[in-house]
């Protein structure tokens, strides 16, 4: 959530911020109201409290005749406080109520508009020109089919569409592609975690999943738990109602966890293979840093998945997502798209968003410098997405005879193979 100190000195950043977001800018206006009422509701309640206070010492040394009427007085206080309590409580819920739709404040150098109107920043790497090679590029289901790798049929059969199996090579290849992302991580100061895919409602709602993204969340009623849709949201809440030390900053962490995703509203998109599904794996990084040094840390973890990827030998551009198709909790978010082939297009691989204090004053982390306490920032960034990286790796290293080559960096995973050889040719 924002500052609501901030709401009160400038009303209008917060409005510009919801018109980029093409959010409702009158929950500005209704939020400001309910503070209002909740500032004045409390200072009501204080006075009240104070003459019952006051009257309370007055009674047992006033006359009989002034008695009497200290005790009327005194009753109409009581019902009066407790009508200032409950008017203070509602005026307290509402302004709470209205503060958790409200989304981050966007961060000014954003581009303003929807999902097409992004930036791109930076283009990495050159896209193969497969006709020059003399060959038509097969997509990432039929190589994937080649190699004994994905198994859509079946995994279908068993659990519905948009789910799946991989095997043998296409198993080893998601374990190699784990495995080097936790090692680049691990390298560059990360601690590994192994997270919970399961996660109180608390957790998903400080994170901001249970807003916008309330659709695609899985819910298990009986047990009032969250299936995760990233590892993020353990991260986050990982930290939840502690206060940390300034000089442990930062702390960073790759989580692994499985993910889970209704995809709604994805009905008839890319449900062809692996490239939305409902269940995956992945590896992402979080980071809490001091406010200040958020956006620094924000290009650090640009820079990371960018080594990642080149380090996958994939051509890829990154882009500064607009306004509109920004999470509720991001107040800058980059992307980072690989091409692929088939599809003729940049496709997001990975994803990094400041999340500045938003998420932490929804979870109550605090960092303690010196005398001070105040909210901390977050950050997360995709390390790997798993099926998505598969689907770049086949469809980019692939040969004519439907082989695929390994890039070096996943080679050490893999046994040392070069090659991904199909099961029958």
């Amino acid at each position: 959530m924002i500052d609501l100190r901030l709401l009160r000195e400038d009303p209008d950043r917060v409005r510009a911020s919801q018109r980029a977001r093409g959010e409702d800018v009158a929950l500005v206006d209704s939020l400001l109201s309910a503070d209002e009422r909740r500032r004045s509701s409390g200072v009501r309640f204080d006075e009240l409290r104070a003459e019952q206070k006051q009257l309370g010492k007055l009674i047992p040394k006033a006359t009989a005749e002034e008695k009497a009427e200290l005790l009327g007085r005194a009753e109409q206080l009581k019902a009066d406080v407790k009508a200032a309590d409950a008017e203070r409580d509602a005026a307290d819920a509402e302004t709470q109520e209205l503060l958790l739709r409200l989304g981050n404040l966007v961060h000014p150098d954003v581009p303003v508009g929807g999902e097409e109107d992004f930036v791109t920043l930076e283009t990495h790497g050159a896209i193969r020109d497969f006709a020059a090679e003399g060959f038509e590029p097969k997509d990432h289901l039929e190589l994937g089919q080649l190699l004994g790798a994905i198994d859509v049929e079946r995994g279908a059969k068993v659990s519905g569409s948009r789910f799946y199996f991989l095997t043998g090579v296409g198993a080893l290849l998601e374990l190699a592609l784990v495995n080097a992302a936790i090692a680049q991580a691990t390298a560059a100061g990360f601690t590994p975690m192994l997270t919970p895919a399961l996660v109180r409602p608390q957790s998903m709602a400080g994170t901001g999943f249970l807003g916008q993204a309330a659709q695609d969340v899985y819910h298990l009623d009986k047990d009032d738990l969250y299936l995760v849709g990233t590892s993020e949201v353990a991260l986050a809440a990982y930290h939840m109602d502690e206060v940390i030390d300034a000089d442990r900053l930062p702390l960073r962490y790759a989580g692994f966890s499985p993910c889970f995703r209704r995809e709604a509203g994805s009905h008839g998109k890319d449900t062809r293979g692996i490239f939305r599904v409902h269940q995956f794996d992945k590896v992402e990084m979080f980071s809490y840093v001091a406010p200040e040094d958020s956006q620094a840390e924000h290009q650090r973890l640009l820079e990371w998945e960018k080594q990642w990827l080149t380090s996958l030998e994939l051509p890829f551009r990154v882009i500064d997502v607009a306004s509109g198709d920004l999470g509720s909790s991001a107040a800058r978010k980059f992307d980072c798209e690989a091409w692929i082939p088939t599809q003729g297009k940049y496709r997001e691989l990975t994803s990094t968003s400041d999340c500045t204090e938003f998420q932490s004053r929804r979870l109550s982390i605090r960092v303690r410098d010196g005398k001070q306490v105040k909210p901390l920032a977050t950050l997360n960034g995709t390390l790997c997405a798993v099926p998505r990286t598969i689907v770049a790796i086949l469809e980019n290293h692939q040969q004519a005879d439907g082989s695929v080559r390994v890039p070096e960096v996943l080679r050490p995973y893999l046994g040392g193979r070069e090659v991904l050889e199909p099961v029958s040719r």
